[in-house]
């Protein structure tokens, strides 16, 4: 039992368990619901560089 791994959850920071846990990678329901809420709020972001979004554009067929 003791080769178990051992995670820390990314909200607050606390150790959990992998193997078992239903929330994983988070250790509880309310962690998993903060993170989901950080993301829909727009705290969480990827960077995405001006120039990306210009190619990107310009590979769809969009003008800017």
């Amino acid at each position: 039992m003791g080769n178990k791994l051992k995670i820390r959850c990314p909200v607050c920071k606390k150790k959990t368990f992998w193997e078992g846990n239903p929330y994983r990678p988070f250790c509880s329901k309310e962690c998993k619901l903060a993170d989901l809420y950080n993301w829909l709020s727009e705290d969480y972001r990827i960077k995405i560089f001006k120039e990306e979004l210009k190619n990107e554009r310009f590979k769809n067929g969009s003008k800017l």
